[in-house]
């Protein structure tokens, strides 16, 4: 008979040490390490464990983020001839696909009616988004200030932007000056694995940037896309790196293999690991707002409101910035059938200032 000890359980199988875990996260007396975190993401579908992990998820964002739901909604106010080469992009360079419009930057009378049918969705806030490499001083910058000057005075929707790189901080304060309250620019994945998905610019141009946000004190939202061909490590070393960047809102999108992009032939991701995935996110991630965003349909399909199980608090809405969305109306009777209810009206995510929290973004 061996002297040694056995090894503890994974995480992954042991449903009573995941319901305890999720217990101390909510008594906030543990943060959830990535070794924990990567066993999570083992977990069989449909097992006790699995259970347990939904139902810790749900406990956790009770806990820390509450029931009501946030919804936005994004505008291609200049669409397609993109400069960078992201993989996943249907408008990006050498992008063979051809199924949506291309456009310049879109007049102040578009971004309007987009801002009315945003709030009629039941969104909070509109992201203005533009295929380029970013935002540089001079005649670009005062076009760009001038359009969001204007769209932060119709009051409808809480005016945000996602317009790539950042050249220098004085772009990030004009920005906020002419009325954005929030910065959208996604980590997109691992930093290990950003090489494989964008060479025309780096994970630490898009970190620099990151941080000229947080200092112009505009929120920061930044997230990534699950299913690009990442490690289940991978994964868990996004969450670190967006628990070091501290967004004020985390977008969750899962890969929709476009035609004609790079990724076009990887198949989309497994609806279980998706819904498991988001639900780790949250052990990860306790007191962030988590939000559901492209690709949900493709992968959930007709498991869509499940996604409302793992935890997350909030919901894109509406069209995508090349593929097609959800009825609003699904949104508000699926939030409800899992006890949550959808915010009414404009609803702020103000940024703190400084570099990255408390913490240092690289």
């Amino acid at each position: 008979m061996s002297d040694r000890l056995a090894a503890p359980a994974s995480l992954s199988c042991d449903p009573l040490a995941i319901r305890h875990l999720a217990d101390e996260v909510v008594a906030r007396r543990t943060e959830v390490s990535a070794a924990q975190a990567r066993e999570l993401l083992d977990i069989v579908p449909g097992s006790e464990a699995a259970r347990e992990l939904f139902a810790g998820a749900q406990r956790i964002r009770d806990a820390f983020v509450g029931r009501s739901l946030r919804c936005c909604s994004v505008v291609n106010v200049k669409a397609g001839n993109c400069s960078e080469n992201c993989s996943y992009c249907a408008q990006a360079s050498g992008s063979a696909n051809v199924d949506y419009k291309k456009t310049k930057w879109i007049p102040d009378e578009d971004i309007a009616r987009a801002s009315a049918s945003a709030a009629a969705n039941g969104a909070q806030a509109l992201g203005l988004v533009a295929a380029w490499w970013g935002v540089k001083e001079g005649a670009q910058l005062d076009m760009v200030c001038d359009a969001i000057e204007t769209f932060s005075q119709n009051g409808k929707v809480r005016p945000d932007v996602n317009l790539g790189i950042l050249e220098n901080q004085r772009c990030a304060d004009r920005i906020k000056e002419a009325g954005a309250k929030v910065y959208g620019h996604n980590l997109e994945t691992a930093r290990s694995f950003f090489d494989n998905i964008c060479t025309t610019h780096s994970f630490e141009e898009r970190l620099d940037t990151i941080r000229y946000i947080k200092k112009s004190g505009m929120g920061l939202c930044s997230g990534g896309i699950i299913g690009m061909g990442e490690t289940r490590e991978q994964r868990v070393e996004f969450m670190e790196q967006l628990r070091l960047i501290e967004p004020d809102m985390i977008p969750l999108n899962f890969l929709n293999p476009i035609t004609g992009t790079k990724l076009g032939d990887l198949p989309p991701v497994d609806p279980d690991e998706a819904l498991q995935t988001l639900a780790v996110f949250r052990f990860m991630l306790p007191e962030s707002n988590l939000m559901v965003a492209g690709g949900k349909e493709v992968v959930l399909k007709d498991r869509l409101h499940e996604v409302f199980t793992t935890g997350i608090n909030a919901v894109m809405v509406g069209n995508y910035l090349t593929t097609l969305g959800t009825e609003p109306s699904f949104w508000k009777e699926a939030a409800a059938r899992h006890g949550l209810t959808m915010r009414d009206g404009v609803t702020e995510i103000e940024g703190a200032g400084g570099s990255c929290g408390s913490k240092d973004c690289g």
